[in-house]
């Protein structure tokens, strides 16, 4: 299968953005050894490829939530085929389906990419000067020299850092400063696809779903990881291009998530509409808190009936122990 429509769109939308920082007076010239407008040409074709599939984000996140939603059903049935393995996976195909959830549909918008990037690559690396084939995918030659020499802090878009030296001195570039310049650019690569990864995962957890839990370790781990080897065969304008998505996705993802934020699953022992039991400070067990009986008020004093009116008034302590005396 050609995929010459491919390459022809992805030229067409880098020409269109060049065109227009162009117009507007972005120096096509190097400023501080770059080219800044194929440098926003390319960061402007992730703006546009982002909008585009902005409604497949949108129906990964409804996915994600669809997932969640599902994960103590999920734990249910783990528990009640434990050991079935064969029938557990039918069991869970079969809550999908029902659910109309898909534990795949989180990676769908990062597969929709591969396309784009397969199409950058390849149109970059044609980017040489002694290729003869200057007017493919709609190029013309003056557009094609200029992207050639494209370069950013001196090291040319189209180069690697697995370039050999004479590959860049056709290019016309030095060595050392395409290794540090594409070195440096891997690494924040590298670092960027973990962090988009790992801010879903903080946010939403990880799945009880074996598949799904399996899929995440690899976006968390096995992607970045590969990035290490492969990135030395992106050409300098593919790894702007990564590292503008990962940049994109992870703003993207934070609006997401703070606008409408994962469901929290309810904490186990916990009472709804009350905060944590706290220890008691004597007493009770650990955890508990013990319920002190109330002290009880002093018993008040019984009231002395105090004189009449106009009579005199008495003093207990005179004639205390005498005998009464005798009437005559």
């Amino acid at each position: 299968m050609s995929l010459d429509w491919i390459y022809y769109a992805i030229s067409w939308i880098l020409l269109t953005w060049h065109s227009a920082w162009d117009a507007i007076g972005v120096p096509v010239g190097a400023v501080i050894g770059t080219n800044w407008a194929w440098i926003l040409a390319i960061i402007f074709l992730v703006v546009t490829v982002r909008v585009i599939l902005f409604p497949v984000f949108v129906k990964q996140i409804k996915s994600q939530r669809a997932m969640q939603a599902l994960q103590p059903k999920v734990k249910e049935l783990q528990e009640k085929h434990k050991g079935d393995r064969e029938t557990l996976q039918k069991e869970m195909m079969e809550l999908y389906r029902k659910e109309k959830a898909n534990p795949l549909m989180g990676c769908l918008p990062m597969f929709l990419q591969i396309p784009v990037f397969l199409g950058l690559f390849h149109t970059l690396k044609r980017l040489n000067p002694d290729n003869p084939g200057k007017t493919l995918y709609g190029w013309t030659v003056e557009q094609f020299n200029s992207a050639s020499n494209a370069s950013l802090f001196t090291a040319p878009i189209s180069g690697k850092f697995g370039s050999t030296a004479e590959e860049l001195s056709r290019l016309g570039a030095n060595t050392g400063t395409v290794k540090v310049v594409a070195g440096i650019l891997v690494l924040i690569m590298i670092t960027t696809t973990y962090l988009t990864s790992r801010q879903m995962i903080l946010k939403t957890g990880w799945a009880e779903d074996p598949q799904q839990r399996m899929v995440q370790r690899l976006m968390l781990y096995g992607i970045p990881l590969s990035l290490l080897v492969s990135g030395a065969i992106f050409p300098i304008g593919v790894i702007i291009y990564w590292v503008t998505n990962n940049l994109f996705t992870l703003g993207q993802q934070q609006w997401v998530l703070r606008k409408f934020p994962p469901l929290v699953p309810p904490k186990k022992n916990a009472s709804p509409g009350k905060g944590p039991v706290q220890p008691a400070k004597t007493g009770g067990l650990l955890g508990r808190k013990t319920v002190q009986p109330a002290a009880k008020a002093p018993a008040a004093a019984p009231k002395v009936a105090g004189p009449k009116p106009g009579a005199k008034p008495v003093n207990p302590k005179k004639g205390a122990g005498r005998p009464a005396k005798r009437q005559g």
